[in-house]
């Protein structure tokens, strides 16, 4: 609790006062509103208290078994995906193994595609007409769809999450440790099973954690490939617009909320928790690598291995846009081309515009609460905390239902509109902006601030002219990350979007589902094409390194 006199001190920063506030009512409209809008519906859809609804989805076993699915896909993605992670992030970091540098940018390519697009090179590799099952191996099958391409997707997909967090957490273990206990007779798999891994613990959890909560809440990738393999996300979407029953589809979107945010927040209290006693900053000396020659070979063929699936999906991305009919006429052809340019220029480009607009406004968003937080006392400050990063807990498929039922009446009539768009990737996307501002700051004295004050510089002067030039890699990091959410966005903007403000990803979806998978490819190809680019003129003129960028990630 805030004292008296740090409470005096606060109020006598108007400026400071009215931004705070200004953040809890952004937060409470934008986050905490739309929640409640679903939550009311799902609990009052005749206009008085009522569970049956909920008791209806109990009731019926399509629903139990979407319930099901969900949380059983989530588990075995999240147990092979955190593995295959910390066997990637080991093998870079404590293998010893050659060419890190290449197989640290392909762990993150997932990262920067379409949520989808793997599912779609699932089904031109795999489905009835795929190149592996149909051309190679002369089978007429579409076992793809459903429990076993979801896993494969997913865990392609999710896996960089993982390495992401457990990279860090192998970089910060003294290798003095693992070097001084080899040193003294114990073996290379003692050193891993008694320091590397219990140390690396926390991280495993919390990755597992993560990927779980990701799983569960995918809304792309099963309603291309899901098949009859009923999800809550897709059952949550189908109610809502294509059953037209809002208060189940409130429901259904409730229910996935519930795990996901309780699951969010373990993960948070898991690393906070961790006992990383060891860390003490970089050691002195980099150590021997903790593996043997015959590892370090097991180790890159894995790497190499996991390189070639993502290659293989991307190379079948870029193949199929010029493929004239996939499974059919294996003929070259640039017609997808030309009819991806007449149906999804103008989307492309409004995608594009509505990003650049929000990535800035995210960004400075995020850092200004970072701010409040770390260098600020006033009353609610946890709360702020909380609040500014609820979004990234909450399901897409919620944050979307929420939005129509909150904006789609008086007083905020804004569905359709580019501002709704806007609104909900600024939403989604700060607390991306708020972590890596936290991070920055933490490495920040904040004698330097104090001193700044004592001059009689007040707190707007000192953010601008002191804090935000140190921090301007995380700002840029954090900017650069919300701009390539914005442009895979799929969960909460399919309820959005609108004839004039269509969304790229979701014109993707439509070309799939229609079969157009030529032009699915192309708009899929450009788009990665664009955040690349984007991606590499930030670095240019920023000085970023790829780390940097994707520290944002973890």
């Amino acid at each position: 609790m805030p004292s008296m006199a740090q409470n005096r001190a606060i109020l006598r920063e108007p400026m400071v006062v009215a931004i705070i506030i200004a953040m809890f009512a952004l937060l409470a409209l934008f986050i905490i509103y739309p929640i409640f809008a679903v939550v009311r519906l799902s609990m009052s859809p005749g206009g008085s208290f009522s569970v049956d609804v909920y008791r209806e989805l109990f009731d019926r076993p399509r629903y139990l078994r979407a319930i099901t699915n969900s949380v059983w896909l989530g588990a075995v993605v999240a147990t092979i995906a955190t593995a295959i992670g910390f066997l990637f992030a080991f093998a870079i970091y404590r293998g010893g193994i050659k060419g890190r540098r290449f197989f640290q940018a392909i762990a993150i390519l997932p990262i920067i595609s379409p949520p989808f697009m793997f599912a779609l090179s699932v089904i031109l590799l795999f489905g009835r007409n795929g190149l592996i099952t149909a051309r190679l191996l002369g089978l007429d099958t579409g076992g793809i769809f459903g429990l076993p391409g979801l896993i494969l997707v997913q865990t392609v997909n999710l896996f960089p999450i993982a390495y992401l967090t457990l990279s860090g957490i192998l970089q910060g273990i003294d290798p003095d440790l693992e070097t001084g206990a080899m040193n003294l007779g114990a073996s290379r798999f003692t050193v891993f099973r008694t320091i590397t891994l219990p140390l690396s613990k926390p991280g495993l959890l919390a990755s597992w954690m993560v990927v779980f909560v990701t799983s569960m809440t995918d809304f792309g990738n099963p309603i291309m490939i899901g098949g009859s393999f009923d999800v809550l996300s897709v059952q949550a979407y189908m109610e809502f617009t294509g059953m037209g029953n809002l208060p189940r589809g409130a429901a259904l979107a409730v229910l996935l909320l519930i795990p996901t945010v309780l699951v969010y927040f373990m993960q948070k209290a898991v690393l906070r928790r961790g006992s990383y006693a060891t860390i003490t900053g970089k050691s002195s000396r980099r150590g021997r690598p903790n593996t043997g020659p015959a590892m370090r070979a097991i180790l890159t063929s894995f790497c190499v291995f996991m390189t070639g699936v993502v290659v293989l999906f991307y190379g079948t991305i870029i193949v199929g846009s010029f493929v004239r009919l996939w499974g059919v006429n294996w003929s070259f052809t640039l017609d997808h081309f030309s009819y991806s340019w007449d149906v999804g220029f103008v989307t492309l480009y409004r995608t594009v515009l509505l990003a650049l607009i929000a990535t800035p406004i995210t960004a400075i968003m995020g850092t200004v609460i970072a701010f409040l937080m770390m260098r600020k006392v006033f009353p609610g400050r946890n709360a702020l905390g909380i609040l500014s990063m609820l979004s990234y807990a909450i399901p897409g498929t919620a944050i979307g239902i929420g939005y129509v039922l909150a904006f789609n009446v008086a007083p905020f009539r804004w569905s359709g509109t580019a501002f709704i768009l806007v609104t909900s990737f600024v939403f989604r996307n700060v607390p991306i902006a708020v972590e890596s501002g936290i991070a920055a700051l933490k490495q920040i004295s904040n004698e330097i601030e104090e001193s700044s004050t004592n001059l009689g510089a007040n707190s707007s002067q000192t953010f601008r002219q002191i804090t935000l030039p140190l921090i301007k890699p995380a700002f840029f990091a954090g900017a650069t990350f919300a701009f390539v959410r914005s442009m895979t966005a799929i969960s909460a903007i399919i309820f959005l979007v609108s004839a004039r403000w269509n969304h790229v990803t979701v014109l993707i979806l439509a070309q799939t589902e229609i079969l157009r998978l030529g032009a699915a490819s192309v708009l899929s190809t450009v788009l990665i094409i664009v955040i690349m680019a984007f991606i590499y003129l930030i670095m240019k003129a920023t000085g970023l390194k790829r780390d940097q960028v994707f520290s944002s990630a973890q």
